[in-house]
């Protein structure tokens, strides 16, 4: 198993990070490059986030990444030149055999998270599984999800709570409440901050509330950090409004170890 696995699976710390979507293998080459070289230096498990297909679109004309088999292969060389983890969403039962080939951590994204068949199969595969939970699902369903996988290999992932139309609230209580599972707990710290459809055909954001909230949610306690980056992120071909600009990941990683060296 990989090294990084084994520690998340020891119980420590660790940090999922990368682009929203998967644009091109040099941008997914530099991000994991420049994140792996300050996880590193901080000692902090890293796991390299990216989407190769995007189906939760709001307008038809948003990008939904390259694809299945041309995404899984950009996946392999950032694994294969980094030697980092690599996690991605999985949308459809279809979809799982091959990404587990490349994938070590399994998402299921928020709005399918009840989808039983899918949280059964992609767990089936001996893969970690992450479960973003639902922004229209209280805290307390998402262990009867988990026991869905029959597995230990799984983490819950917060991302935010609908609250009216197109903005979301984090209720710092649901981060406790799911770490009662036993389970690793997860804070989104990019999503949790969307304003859904804020702009129009395609969503925006708050991503100068990034860092404040990922400092909050290391107070109250997590297992592990989820962050979208990108260099330019104003530039990015989805959720352009809401990722954190990759000069900033220096920035956001001290003040949260900071809180959790503090704490002990």
């Amino acid at each position: 198993m990989n090294k990084t696995l084994e520690r998340i699976e020891n119980g420590e710390f660790f940090l999922i990070a990368g682009p929203c979507v998967i644009e091109s293998e040099d941008l997914c080459l530099k991000v994991a490059d420049q994140v792996s070289a300050l996880t590193n230096r901080f000692d902090l498990p890293f796991v390299f986030k990216a989407s190769h297909t995007k189906a939760n679109r709001l307008s038809p004309g948003s990008y939904a990444g390259p694809g299945m088999e041309a995404g899984l292969k950009v996946l392999r060389k950032v694994k294969e030149s980094f030697g980092v983890p690599i996690l991605t969403d999985v949308h459809e039962t279809s979809e799982i055999a091959p990404t587990a080939e490349v994938a070590d951590i399994l998402q299921i994204p928020a709005f399918l998270c009840r989808q039983t068949e899918l949280v059964v199969q992609a767990a089936a595969t001996g893969r970690w599984i992450n479960i973003k939970k639902g922004q229209f699902l209280a805290p307390e369903d998402m262990g009867k999800l988990a026991t869905k996988a029959d597995s230990r290999r799984v983490m819950l992932t917060e991302r935010g709570t609908f609250f009216g139309y197109r903005n979301l609230v984090i209720d710092f209580r649901s981060l406790l409440i799911m770490a009662e599972t036993g389970l690793p707990v997860v804070f989104d710290a990019t999503h949790s901050l969307q304003l859904p459809g804020g702009g129009g055909a395609v969503s925006t954001g708050q991503p100068e509330f990034i860092i404040p909230m990922a400092k909050a949610a290391a107070a109250v306690g997590i297992s592990g950090l989820f962050v979208e980056t990108h260099p330019q992120p104003l530039e990015g071909l989805s959720d352009a409004g809401a990722m954190l600009p990759l000069e900033r990941m220096e920035n956001l990683i001290e003040s949260v170890l900071k809180i959790r060296e503090a704490q002990r």
